[in-house]
């Protein structure tokens, strides 16, 4: 009995080794392009086939090194992007960048190529490790710092869309209703009947932690993406429930249809805590946006 007992307690432990192995050499490498088409009848005509690359969750340093973000950044130039948002985590709080790191890190970022705009919020890893330096990085790399502010995009016509960004709401730095005051203050400007701009026809959010959407009036937004959960680091088959950080218990799968909103998930590229990813390949999100 003892011996059939070390024997089963053997096999455990092997299996164990053998996927956790699989997880840290195999399921952090490779990279997934999920292609979604976003179809709304609000979506201006001049936006019909606008491209969008989200990513998400890099945490640089750790599973994402130097010759990781060299392929990400030449896929994200093979699809060729109109506009490029990164909602949150770009660093990792347990990492410390050298000067070489940042400096390289700085380079690839800088190379994307868009059409329009690159644009960015800090998540929590990023307070961690010192929102001082992941503004440095923001500001050499070209991209444009939308923690709780808005932008105008406009494509091939007057009708504008409007890009909202909205930083960590981990760290309490500000309320969610000052992070959103700036937007709503904009949009009251369209009941002045003087204002003779065109109202944007087609809102878009980009957070951090997606439970927190709960705490804001999310359908006046037509479409939020969102990081944080990677979709469950770790996943297993059949298994529904996932093991997810604070700020994504509710919502953590790829997508919800929320009403009018729809909510897409990054599954995220980097790793946090522990460096495996299982069933859960490092990925890209790449909208294209659709009249009909």
């Amino acid at each position: 009995m003892k011996k059939k007992l070390l024997i089963v307690m053997g096999i455990i432990i092997l299996v164990f080794l053998t996927v956790f192995a699989y997880a840290y050499f195999i399921g952090t490498k490779g990279l997934v392009v999920k292609e979604i088409k976003i179809t709304d009848n609000t979506i201006p005509n001049n936006f019909h086939g606008f491209k969008i690359v989200h990513l998400s969750d890099i945490h640089y340093g750790r599973s994402v090194k130097e010759k990781e973000i060299k392929k990400i950044v030449e896929k994200i130039n093979i699809l060729k992007p109109d506009i490029i948002v990164i909602s949150g985590d770009l660093l990792d709080r347990d990492i410390e960048l050298t000067n070489e790191q940042q400096k390289l890190l700085t380079e690839q970022l800088k190379k994307i190529d868009v059409t329009i705009g690159k644009y960015i919020i800090a998540g929590n890893h990023d307070y961690d490790n010192g929102i001082d330096k992941w503004q440095i990085i923001v500001q050499d790399s070209d991209f444009i710092n939308l923690n709780d502010n808005y932008q105008l995009i406009y494509n091939k016509g007057t009708t504008p869309i409007l890009i909202n960004g909205m930083s960590s709401n981990l760290h309490k730095h500000m309320t969610i209703e000052q992070k959103l005051e700036n937007h709503f203050k904009f949009l009251k400007e369209f009941d002045n009947p003087d204002n003779k701009t065109i109202k944007p026809a087609y809102n878009i959010m980009i957070i951090h932690e997606p439970d927190f959407i709960d705490e804001f009036k999310h359908d006046n937004f037509n479409l939020i993406l969102a990081g944080h959960s990677h979709n469950g680091q770790v996943r297993l088959p059949f298994v529904d429930k996932l093991v997810t950080p604070l700020g994504a218990k509710k919502y953590h799968s790829e997508q919800y249809n929320l009403g009018n909103t729809n909510m897409y998930i990054s599954s995220g590229l980097g790793t946090s805590t522990l460096d495996v990813r299982l069933f859960n390949k490092p990925s890209i999100n790449f909208y294209r946006l659709t009249t009909k």
